[in-house]
């Protein structure tokens, strides 16, 4: 509306009272997050009052950052709710060994869920599909109910609804939608029975978002399975759980350096004007909170790099939209802050039931599941990219893309310290229990004595490993510099382990070389980054900026070097195994 109608956006907005903005959480750390931050921003320039800001959320880790919405960090209120809910919980064990799940936890799972409302997190849309079909398949054999459901982003919005209305509008039928994200957030489907979690959450705000699904009404305790396939997912969803007691949140990762989301807003505020002097350019941007800890020279520095790639075009003291700008704003792609899947129109008998990406699956004769059924392809209009399906009795999950998400370095840390603990923990079944003990013992050929200030390695004939027990980003900033000093790994960030290529004593002594000057990994990253722009494609709008900016944006956003250097100062001993 502001590039489109601006003269709308006066009209319906000069006189706002109140912005309501659900589940905030997952608006901090996040593109989308900075893209309404610049919103919101906006929108207050347009009233001449100051409206109200009003953020709900039941897992913020850091209060500072959510503040900064309103744009009023001194002034803004926390209020809390210290009422806790009684949530039981139980931890089950089914060693997976291929690719799909294991029937027997298929066949637990159903038991477990066949006379309940129940929501079922996989952590992936195929592994979703796959849990949708298969109880649907066994429940069909055994003549139970009929209401299983797939929910996610590929599934078509008309068909997603309809599962948000039997689940909300049904009181009496027993049903099971086996969902991700999209129903882990604000979609009110009322409440449910029990909430799975099948293997491990990447953070405990989401684990916290899942379970807080089941007993909603008054005075009701919240059910929640949690599933694991192998060893490290279990570990991994202990810890979560574990830090959860300890009513530890991680906090999000602050994004305050959005030049990305600048440039974008640079464009939209440009079109909407259709034309604006430079200079009043500038004092918009500078003034808008969501840009705030980004330089004036900065902004100036990128504007003209607009001009200069032709996104905006100079005529004396005024910007308009550049011809290659143009091409971008006039697309329906613009009004996003994120990339949208190129995928393909899944299509039976003239009804749309959703999108996949393309993949060699996607050919005739081909089986897929989707929408918590299974399709034959007839037919593949590549041109069009729409695939024409059927009903049958067996396929195989689609392939999405996506990789794993980002683990907090507690959590990690948490794992290492529950391995070197006697703690016995209730909630565990007897399968996890013994996998539990067993880790224990793999672990035991240790003598760690410090989980603070020690890390392990792994010594034998054939292989050396160096387990980190850290976040994500400080492993994806270790490879960086492990790489880039020849220490050849491949990084298993699942596990927070390193399988290191070179011998024991190189390897030792090439870490020790990186501990010492922990002062120049910010010179490393940078210059290793500036020799491969081709990597810096993490952002939409960020390929866009010039090269210096893309390196800021990718330190900020897929690195830590900070907490990298911190981590190297605190670990003084190697401890290898017995």
């Amino acid at each position: 509306m502001f590039v489109n109608r601006p003269h709308h956006v006066s009209h319906l907005f000069s006189n706002l009272k109140y912005v309501v903005i659900d589940e905030i959480h997952s608006f901090i750390g996040s593109g989308r997050g900075a893209q309404l931050k610049s919103i919101l921003s906006r929108l207050q320039d347009l009233n001449s009052k100051k409206f109200n800001i009003v953020g709900l959320s039941a897992t913020i880790g850091d209060y500072e950052e959510a503040k900064k919405f309103t744009g009023d960090v001194l002034h803004t209120k926390v209020l809390l709710d210290k009422t806790s809910k009684e949530i039981e919980t139980e931890f089950r064990y089914f060693k997976n060994e291929g690719i799909e799940l294991p029937l027997d936890l298929l066949k637990d799972l159903y038991l477990e869920t066949r006379n309940n409302k129940v929501l079922i997190f996989p952590n992936s849309r195929g592994r979703a599909e796959e849990v949708a079909v298969k109880l649907k398949k066994i429940s069909e054999k055994v003549k139970g109910h009929t209401n299983y459901f797939s929910h996610h982003s590929s599934v078509d919005k008309e068909v997603r609804e309809y599962v948000e209305h039997f689940a909300k509008s049904n009181n009496r039928q027993n049903f099971c939608i086996s969902c991700t994200s999209t129903l882990e957030l604000g979609i009110d489907i009322g409440s449910v029975d029990e909430v799975v979690q099948i293997d491990a959450t990447n953070s405990i705000s989401s684990l916290i978002q899942r379970v807080g699904r089941s007993g909603r009404q008054n005075g009701a305790k919240s059910n929640l399975f949690l599933y694991a396939t192998d060893k490290w997912s279990l570990l991994q969803s202990l810890a979560c759980w574990q830090l959860y007691k300890e009513k530890f949140i991680e906090p999000s990762e602050p994004m305050n350096l959005v030049y990305d989301i600048l440039l974008h807003q640079s464009l939209s505020i440009t079109k909407g004007h259709s034309g604006i002097k430079l200079v009043d350019l500038i004092k918009q941007l500078n003034h808008n909170f969501a840009f705030n800890d980004i330089e004036v020279s900065d902004v100036e520095e990128i504007l003209n790099h607009l001009i200069a790639i032709d996104f905006l075009e100079k005529l004396k003291d005024e910007v308009i939209i550049g011809i290659e700008g143009e091409k971008i704003v006039n697309n329906r792609d613009f009004y996003s802050a994120f990339t949208v899947e190129d995928n393909f129109k899944v299509v039976s008998a003239g009804n749309k039931i959703g999108e996949i990406p393309f993949s060699p699956q996607v050919k005739e004769d081909e089986n897929i599941l989707l929408a918590a059924k299974i399709w034959k392809i007839k037919f593949v209009d590549f041109k069009a990219k729409k695939i024409e399906v059927i009903p049958t009795n067996d396929g195989k999950k689609p392939k999405f893309s996506g990789e794993g998400g980002i683990v907090h370095p507690e959590i990690r840390k948490k794992m290492l310290e529950i391995i070197y603990q006697d703690e016995i923990f209730s909630e565990l079944d007897q399968n996890s229990s013994e996998e539990l003990e067993k880790m224990r013992r793999e672990f035991s050929v240790f003598d760690l004595q410090n989980i603070e200030s020690e890390r392990l390695l792994l010594v034998s004939e054939k292989k050396v490993l160096f387990y980190t027990f850290t976040g994500t980003k400080i492993n994806r900033t270790l490879k960086l510099l492990f790489d880039v000093i020849e220490i050849k790994n491949i990084l298993d960030d699942r596990i927070s382990m390193f399988y290191i290529m070179i011998s024991k004593e190189e390897f030792l002594s090439k870490l020790n070389l990186i501990s010492s000057n922990i002062e120049i990994i910010d010179e490393i990253v940078t210059k290793e980054l500036e020799k491969n722009p081709e990597s810096l494609t993490l952002s939409k709008w960020g390929v866009y900026l010039p090269v210096k900016f893309q390196i800021r944006l990718m330190k900020q956003n897929y690195y830590d070097i900070k907490q990298t250097q911190e981590f190297l100062h605190n670990i003084n001993g190697i401890v290898e195994n017995l």
